[in-house]
């Protein structure tokens, strides 16, 4: 999912900076559904994030309660899982946060080209 989303956001980023003449509306309309993806991805991963916390909190506090070793593998084991869905949440929460911005830019290619074609439907 993480090279997915980056070489979507790369995509559209080089399509915005070279400011070629294209179809923006349907750039937009699949914009709009490539964020649409990437947020039900986002909150499943954010769901899965915090459960995996809570549990690793559960874990390392029976532990201390406890004091007993196969609660350490259990606590090791969930927070060994944890770091590596909270680096992949990151990701995600950032990118769709810079394809919001993505969305914005578009929005003003496509009002920038309709204010081009209503003064030359007026000349």
């Amino acid at each position: 999912m993480k090279k997915r989303i980056l070489t979507y956001r790369k995509r559209i980023d080089a399509l915005l900076a070279q400011g070629a003449d294209c179809d923006w509306s349907a750039v937009l309309e699949e914009h709009l559904t490539q964020i649409a993806f990437f947020q039900h991805e986002r909150l499943i991963h954010l769901i899965v994030t915090v459960t995996f916390a809570v549990l690793t909190m559960l874990s390392a506090c029976f532990l201390l309660l406890t004091q007993e070793i196969a609660l350490c593998f259990l606590t090791l084991l969930l927070l060994a899982l944890l770091i590596p869905y909270i680096a992949h949440y990151y990701t995600l929460e950032n990118e769709v946060q810079h394809m919001y911005g993505q969305y914005d830019e578009i929005l003003r290619k496509i009002s920038a080209s309709h204010t081009v074609s209503n003064i030359s439907a007026q000349d």
